[in-house]
This record gives structure tokens, C-alpha cells and sequence, in this order.
């Protein structure tokens, strides 16, 4: 089976959504096809190694669904990266720039023991934004980053750039 065809072939592209000129990668055509969603699972979990990650950070909101399995398959505890006020408990913040304004995500304080391995998992990388905030989350809590994992990477976006020396995983990239 040649994976990276099939994740492709379940990728919709979205024009001018979720603005005019954005081109949207759907992936719940992905997520619908057992086979394509269990094998980029899959490689997510070889590619950082059984055993090797305590906690598994998924970001709002696709990236719950990529992370979730990840971490059933690390036996790694889930940590939800969210946007900010949808967090009960005491959290970190950080606020990063977006191409039209600011965001801003959050994690709970506690969502880490000293020196946790943590994969940070998402469905696409664009901007790098989202991601170096998550990275700064986990820091901030305590976690050490052993990469991030990403189902997209939009390489003309340069993300990558914005992550320093962090292991970047991208199943695809575009």
C-alpha cells in the first residue's frame, strides 16, 4: 500500500474557505477511510518510537482527533491544547500572530511532571504559530518536546522555520 497516495487522495481541497483566496485541506474524507486514518496513526507512533513519550499534546480542534489514537497507542496520557476560556481549570497561556490578528491557546498547569516526553500533534502545519506556542506551552509546563507531529505541512508557509532546532514530523507536505 503506498500510504502517502492514499492520504493524498483523501485530502479535499477547499477553495476560498474559510476566506476568500485560503485554499482548506479537509481531511474528514481521511478520517472516514479506516485504512488511510489507522496508517497515518500508524506512522505517527513508529516514526517517535514505542515507548518513548509520556504525554501526547493535541491541538484544538482536528488535532484531538489525530492525537487521541496516538497517544491510545503510546500509552501516553492526552493533553488538549485549547483556544483560550474552554480550559475549567487553572492554565498557561500563549498568544501568537496570525496573518489577520492574534490567538491565543491554552493548557492546564498541571498537565505535566517534570521532564514528561511530550509529542505534540496537529493536522497541519502552516504558519508555524499554533505550533512554536504549543511548544512554549509545554516548556512552560515542565514537558520536554520530543517533536511534533503533523498530518500537513504547507511548506511554502515556511512553519517549519518558526520551530528552532524541534523535531518536525509531517506525513504530507504540500
Amino acid at each position: 500500500m503506498d500510504l502517502d497516495k492514499l492520504i493524498r487522495e483523501r485530502i479535499r481541497d477547499v477553495d476560498d474557505y474559510p476566506k476568500p483566496g485560503v485554499v482548506f485541506k479537509d481531511i474528514t474524507p481521511l478520517l472516514a477511510d479506516h485504512v488511510a486514518f489507522a496508517g497515518v496513526v500508524d506512522t505517527i507512533v513508529n516514526h517517535h518510537g514505542r515507548g518513548t513519550i509520556d504525554k501526547i499534546v493535541g491541538i484544538e480542534a482536528r488535532g484531538f482527533i489525530i492525537a487521541a489514537p496516538v497517544a491510545y497507542h503510546f500509552g501516553a496520557g492526552f493533553v488538549p491544547v485549547r483556544k483560550k476560556g474552554k480550559l475549567p481549570s487553572r492554565t498557561h497561556e500563549e498568544t501568537y500572530d496570525l496573518e489577520y490578528g492574534t490567538e491565543t491557546i491554552e493548557m492546564h498547569v498541571d498537565a505535566f511532571g517534570p521532564g514528561d516526553r511530550v509529542l505534540i500533534v496537529d493536522d497541519v502545519l502552516a504558519t508555524g504559530g499554533t505550533a512554536k506556542a504549543a511548544v512554549d506551552l509545554v516548556r512552560r509546563g515542565g514537558g520536554e518536546v520530543a517533536g511534533i507531529s503533523v498530518l500537513i505541512e504547507l511548506s511554502f508557509l515556511r512553519g517549519r522555520e518558526q520551530l528552532g532546532n524541534v523535531d518536525v514530523h509531517s506525513l504530507v507536505t504540500v
